[in-house]
């Protein structure tokens, strides 16, 4: 797979969501890199595919789709019978090896590469690449089914001389026109081997090829296997659509062997943990392999009670886990580990160290202890052994997904949490997208790698960026994230705090809800609110903690006690080893000092929380400071800054433009001409027309010259 660098993604997304066409970043990531990085025809496959494929809870189209821009791009190509055959082999071939190509064709490598055809290829090191992998997508799409099934027959027949059954199986299974169960069974045992190895895209080809081929017992596990191999990659729709054909005519066994893996994708889809009683799923038997399904089922059922802060469920679940352990004899290596991990995730220290192993109920629960008792480099370099080649620990939650795309989601997520807690908020945000383009961030506990995406564009640019607005849309339905405080975080960093402080205040008439693990929030106003005090989040650190009761310190300051108040808390803050989290505490300080008209102390604060949060790569948060410093000084007469004469228009259409339209509009109010403006952004001049039609309409005008008119107004009234 070729590489694209995420700035290309970021372009193609921004273009995207500006046509409504949300992609999860993982999908837009391997599309580009299956599609050259060309851009336009990136954008063309994308419009041809369905919301769940672009968000990533399908998966894609195989072949992709033929799309103008690939039918344009080879139309010229005239190719002889014989290399026409050879592309085609190796455009429906599993491997890119290159010797069955060399057998199918009976040329040597030396000839191929001299021969037309080799402008197309890249013969390296035993191995058959596309040159343009949009190639394979033309050559498949203008090739009818008869020319295609003779090619697979023939590569069926050469894998089978090279002893490799179930390369052999897969052609023959892609040339029958009938039905051929003997195919199935080694097609879902390969599958089952792939899962294993980290790469269940590839079991899913095989495990639905198999599944159309097998009957009886062979189908359900064919079944079994691709919906599996569909949880494994995040395909969440896929996975509970492949599983629930099991239910309810499946055997006993394959239901069992599903059952885990279907709640868990009806729990991401859904929001919630069905509402079943465990009890009814229990096996009619005695046989020991059904029981561990069920058991582990009970598991994975609890600990997703427990993401969603789902305590009675988690209960619930907890019980049937004990008794199908007690069962199997798993107590010490599935029981222990899954309980305190659950109570871990609704904010409970278990007094038992118990771990399991493998990378959830070991390095994960580890990881969170280890932060949650302050040392949260442990909890990093915890998270970070999952990555290692040599880490081959089997996990008793989740046996044979170790390696899976979700379960490295999982752990991506509670890395990218731990420099938060840290208070690395620009290397946080730097690891979640790299994350984001491979894995599917976005599931695991309950969208808290969304609710982090947004929280750190905010504190890095101002204003979500594409990849976080990209990962909102991705979330499957049944997923909720509270956005009123991000829109608060926006205000308040743009300077709006009378619309930070009525957010917030809404916000906390609507039950003040967040996320269970402690993610950066605004409790500069959302402490104290109406008289009550809003709870904080139940896992965090002690750094996190013990700036939280700083800050609410501060908001609860009476004047008579103000002088020994602050220095108390100030003295306690130089404690703090998160930069970020001592410069919140000291832009609070700051604040109240410029209340008090205490301006040369104001400044020291806000100097120091500046430096802080620039040292921490919180951008915005910085530039924010400053913006009071500038008007500290001002205030005080020392200094006139240098203010653009529309910055304030520009801090209040933030609050109701997309970032492209405010960027669109406030060009177009400095008199820029729409294909100016389409060049400065590098984006079609229709775009930048649909851009100011929206501009229009949410702020009520309908010329370029009234919006002119109005910015201008804007200004002078702020």
């Amino acid at each position: 797979m070729r590489f694209v660098a995420p700035a290309v993604i970021q372009l193609l997304l921004e273009e995207l969501l500006d046509e409504d066409l949300g992609c999860a970043p993982h999908v837009l990531a391997r599309l580009a890199a299956d599609l050259n990085g060309d851009a336009s025809t990136t954008r063309q496959i994308v419009e041809r595919l369905t919301p769940p494929q672009r968000h990533g809870l399908r998966p894609l189209p195989t072949p992709l789709p033929l799309v103008p821009a690939i039918a344009r791009r080879f139309d010229a190509l005239e190719l002889d019978e014989r290399d026409r055959r050879l592309l085609l082999a190796l455009a429906v071939c599993l491997e890119d090896a290159l010797d069955p190509l060399l057998a199918f064709d009976g040329r040597s490598a030396v000839e191929i590469a001299a021969a037309p055809v080799g402008d197309h290829l890249t013969l390296h090191a035993g191995h058959a690449r596309f040159v343009d992998a949009r190639l394979a997508i033309w050559i498949r799409a203008t090739t009818c089914t008869a020319r295609t099934a003779a090619v697979h027959e023939r590569l069926a027949e050469i894998f089978r001389d090279r002893g490799d059954q179930m390369s052999a199986d897969w052609h023959r299974a892609r040339a029958s026109i009938e039905q051929d169960p003997e195919a199935a069974p080694e097609l879902t045992r390969i599958a089952r081997r792939l899962i294993e190895a980290g790469y269940p895209d590839r079991a899913l080809l095989l495990a639905r090829e198999a599944a159309v081929h097998a009957t009886g017992a062979d189908q359900d596990e064919a079944r079994l296997v691709a919906g599996g191999s569909s949880l494994g990659a995040g395909l969440m729709e896929n996975a509970a659509a492949w599983l629930g054909t099991l239910y309810p005519h499946g055997t006993e066994h394959c239901r069992l062997a599903g059952l885990g893996g279907l709640l868990t994708a009806q729990t991401l889809l859904q929001g919630a943990v069905p509402e079943v009683d465990p009890s009814a799923l229990r096996p009619l038997t005695d046989d020991p392999d059904d029981w561990l399904s069920w058991t582990r089922a009970a598991a994975l059922a609890a600990f997703l009670c427990a993401e969603r802060g789902d305590r009675r469920g988690m209960r619930v679940w907890l019980d049937a886990l004990r008794e199908g352990t007690a069962r199997t004899a798993t107590e010490h290596e599935l029981r222990d580990p899954v309980v305190a991990l659950s109570w871990l995730t609704v904010g409970e220290r278990d007094l038992d160290e118990t771990a399991g192993t493998g990378p959830l109920s070991g390095r994960m629960l580890g990881a969170l202890r280890a932060a949650m008792d302050g040392d949260i480099d442990r909890g990093l370099r915890l998270v970070a052994a999952h990555d290692s080649a040599i880490s081959t620990e089997a996990d008793p939650l989740a046996p044979g997904y170790e390696r899976s795309p979700l379960v490295q989601a999982y752990g991506a997520v509670v890395e990218v949490l731990l420099h938060v807690w840290r208070g690395d908020i620009g290397v946080a945000r730097e690891r979640l997208i790299q994350a984001a383009l491979s894995l599917p961030v976005a599931l695991p506990f309950a969208g808290l790698g969304v609710v982090l995406a947004r929280r750190l564009d905010l504190a890095v640019l101002g204003e979500l960026g594409p990849y976080s607005r990209a990962l909102t849309a991705s979330l499957p339905a049944g997923a909720k994230i509270d956005v009123l405080i991000d829109r608060g975080i926006q205000s308040f960093l743009a300077g709006a705090f009378d619309d930070a402080t009525s957010t917030v205040g809404l916000w906390v008439d609507l039950g003040a809800s967040q996320t269970a693990m402690a993610v950066p929030g605004l409790d500069e106003l959302a402490l104290i609110a109406d008289g009550r005090a809003v709870s904080a989040a139940s896992v965090e650190p002690p750094d996190v903690a013990l700036a939280q009761q700083l800050r609410m310190r501060i908001a609860t300051a009476r004047d008579g006690r103000w002088r020994s108040e602050h220095d108390e808390v100030h003295e306690v803050a130089r404690t703090l080893r998160s930069p970020f989290a001592r410069a919140r505490v000291e832009t609070m300080l700051g604040t109240r000092r410029a209340i008090r008209d205490e301006h040369v102390a104001a400044r020291i604060h806000f100097q120091y929380a500046e430096r802080l949060f620039e040292l921490s790569g919180a951008t915005a948060w910085a530039r924010a400071i400053r913006d009071r410093l500038d008007r500290l000084d001002a205030r005080e007469g020392s200094v006139v800054p240098a203010v653009d004469p529309l910055s304030a228009c520009r801090r209040a259409w933030s609050l109701r433009l997309t970032a492209r339209e405010l960027e669109v509009a406030m060009r177009a109010v400095h008199g820029a001409a729409n294909r100016e403006i389409a060049a400065a952004l590098m984006v079609s001049v229709r775009t930048v027309e649909v851009h100011l039609g929206r501009v229009f309409t949410k702020l009520g005008v309908r010329s370029r010259v009234e919006l002119t008119v109005l910015a201008h107004q804007t200004d002078r009234h702020l």
